[in-house]
């Protein structure tokens, strides 16, 4: 264990993966509230067990009893915790997840061409995107206040909320036409791993990728933020 403070780990589940700081004097009862609230899995049904790491899923230890602290089991950063569901017909654990039984729907290139209530129907009708008069397309070019590597926050509409990261690219795109900035979040905000459909723009950790448009994005003074072990589930 890093420090007497706080203890980084990876919480996997049947629907969830996040990375978590914990302080290690919480006991193993009081883990399992905090994990219930973004797991999904009453505390009572949880199942703990101890992992050097995703790539290993050799169980090391378990966390078995509710009255030890967690220091208790002398984890280390970054190890496992794999939370299992002992009663899974109750809270439906992994059903979320499962598209096994759905039924679905395809619709070929040609027919789509032919539907009228279509988002390439309306950009035909319209002339936006690729299908604009080539006079009205704009060049577009690189923010000069926005530069690679340079401390960032990005607007949020959740109140409170601040998401902080490092700008990891700067450009146009093949998902979507204009300029966009490519951000590596501190914590797991985003949405990718600096791919999107298969082509890669920049490499960080999964969900801790974002492309967001400039305008949404403020370069300057931006430490990474310190967790409040008060508040953190």
């Amino acid at each position: 264990m890093s420090s007497t403070n706080t203890l980084h780990v990876f919480v996997i589940s049947p629907d969830t993966r996040s990375e978590r700081r914990f302080d290690p004097h919480i006991t193993i009862e009081q883990l399992k509230s905090k994990l219930e609230l973004f797991t999904g899995i009453p505390a009572s049904s949880q199942s703990i067990s101890v992992l050097n790491s995703e790539d290993d899923p050799t169980i090391v230890g378990q966390l078995s009893d509710d009255s030890k602290a967690l220091g208790f089991y002398s984890l280390k950063d970054w190890q496992v915790l794999k939370v299992d569901d002992l009663n899974p017909s109750a809270s439906y654990t992994g059903q979320l997840t499962d598209v096994s039984q759905v039924e679905k729907f395809e619709l070929s290139d040609a027919a789509y061409a032919e539907r009228k209530d279509s988002v390439l129907a309306y950009k035909q009708q319209h002339k936006v995107g690729r299908f604009a008069p080539k006079e009205q397309i704009k060049e577009v070019s690189p923010p000069k206040d926005i530069s690679l590597g340079s401390r960032c926050e990005v607007d949020s509409s959740e109140a409170g909320l601040s998401k902080r990261g490092a700008v990891r690219f700067v450009g146009e795109t093949k998902f979507a036409s204009g300029v966009w900035v490519g951000v590596e979040y501190d914590e797991p905000f985003g949405r990718n791993d600096g791919a999107v459909k298969g082509e890669r723009y920049f490499t960080c950790r999964p969900n801790y990728g974002v492309f967001v448009k400039p305008e949404k994005v403020k370069t300057g003074d931006f430490p990474e933020l310190e967790l409040d072990l008060d508040e953190e589930i």
